[in-house]
């Protein structure tokens, strides 16, 4: 069973904890109306200000407030349709939508900082025309700086605790906004004391920033679009979880991937190649339990059971399938073998064992020595059979 369940009403596709989910779009919501509320009072105040001041470097952080705005708008879509339950054609969810925000916020903030760096450029080249930067730039810089630094501790802590990707990276935004405010105010300061050139390169070292974050907030969202898998000590976390439970005695082809705050794991286990597929069934439900419950970030696992390590190579798949093998059998023992009440085939080795449980419960000396003559002729003559067992059954 999941380990986590929506609202849908469907067992069919994996769930994430209701309540959890829940938690975490509310949370996000409000941390997100946060944002929006103090980024639209400071893109008020820059702009006002830096228009009045002669500020270039003020306004340049206006544009990159402004643009936390459209980030914001960005961020509250996506929370709200990340957090709806999974359907048939989203079966694992909707998480990746936070990932496409990543991406598009990570685009917008690298477009906006290019046109902040072409229009500084442009002004160092014209200083002598550019008019004196007024003190109330400073000021408007050093409530930002103060403003957006409190802003990004907030969010930090709240994303952190909800193991989201993208209102950590909307965090680190505040951060870059909080970082390039600094360096708008140093640049203000150079101006005032006479350094004509300091606020176009204050503006210039803003834009570059801001590039530099939409880069690297792309790139990460791109890595977990084409589904880079986890880090080698989280992988090997999950291999040590899988392999401690009881009944595996292999595993190959552990493979993993993000999708937003969660993680999806598949692997191959080896089990014993004669225990019964119920069995086999219950190793592997025991192996998921166990990643499920001791890894709190992994949304679900499938295991695939193995009788033998198929990395080294087996040709199962080309033996005949159980019926051609049960009339192949019929010929070579012949029309007036026993009954047989279970026949039970073992694909190993790139050959076939084969058990029969007659119905009989037992057989004289002269008929089990005839058997034995038909079964030696038979694996004789049919190399595909590594081995042909006869049981009785002496107890009903």
């Amino acid at each position: 069973m999941p380990r986590e369940t929506r609202s849908t009403g469907d067992p069919t596709f994996p769930r994430g904890n209701g309540a959890q989910a829940e938690e975490r779009f509310r949370e996000g919501r409000r941390i997100t109306w946060i944002s929006v509320a103090v980024n639209v009072v400071l893109t008020a105040m820059q702009l006002v200000v830096g228009f009045a001041a002669h500020s270039q470097s003020l306004v340049a952080d206006a544009m990159h407030t402004l643009s936390d705005i459209v980030a914001d708008g960005f961020v509250l879509v996506a929370n709200h349709k990340g957090a709806e339950a999974a359907d048939s054609e989203h079966p694992y969810g909707h998480g990746r939508f936070e990932t496409a925000a990543s991406l598009v916020l990570g685009i917008v903030l690298a477009v906006t900082g290019g046109g902040i760096l072409l229009a500084a450029a442009g002004r160092l080249q014209d200083l002598g025309s550019a008019p004196p930067v007024g003190i109330a730039a400073m000021w408007a810089a050093v409530f930002t700086l103060v403003a957006k630094e409190g802003l990004f501790r907030y969010m930090l802590a709240s994303a952190e605790r909800l193991r989201s990707p993208m209102l950590v990276a909307n965090a680190w935004h505040a951060r870059a906004d909080a970082l390039s405010s600094l360096v708008v105010a140093a640049g203000i300061g150079g101006a005032l004391v006479g350094f004509n050139f300091a606020d176009a390169a204050a503006a210039i070292v803003v834009g570059a920033m801001i590039v530099k974050a939409g880069v690297g907030f792309a790139w990460e969202a791109i890595r977990e679009l084409i589904d880079t898998g986890l880090s080698a000590e989280e992988v090997a976390a999950i291999r040590e979880s899988i392999a401690a439970t009881p009944g595996v005695k292999g595993l190959h082809e552990l493979r993993t991937r993000r999708m937003a705050h969660q993680v999806l794991v598949d692997a191959h286990v080896q089990v014993d190649p004669r225990i019964s597929v119920s069995e086999g069934h219950r190793v592997a439900e025991t192996a998921r339990q166990n990643v499920l419950e001791r890894h709190d970030d992994v949304l679900d696992v499938l295991v695939h059971v193995d009788a033998e390590n198929d990395l080294m190579g087996t040709a199962a798949a080309r033996l005949p399938d159980r019926e051609d093998l049960l009339a192949r059998l019929r010929e070579l023992l012949g029309p007036d073998f026993p009954a047989v009440e279970r026949t039970t085939l073992h694909y190993l080795g790139n050959r076939v064992e084969a058990e029969f449980v007659l119905t009989a419960p037992t057989i004289d000396p002269s008929t089990k020595a005839d058997l034995d003559r038909r079964i030696a002729s038979a694996l004789a003559e049919d190399a595909r059979f590594a081995s042909i067992v006869i049981h009785q059954r002496i107890a009903p």
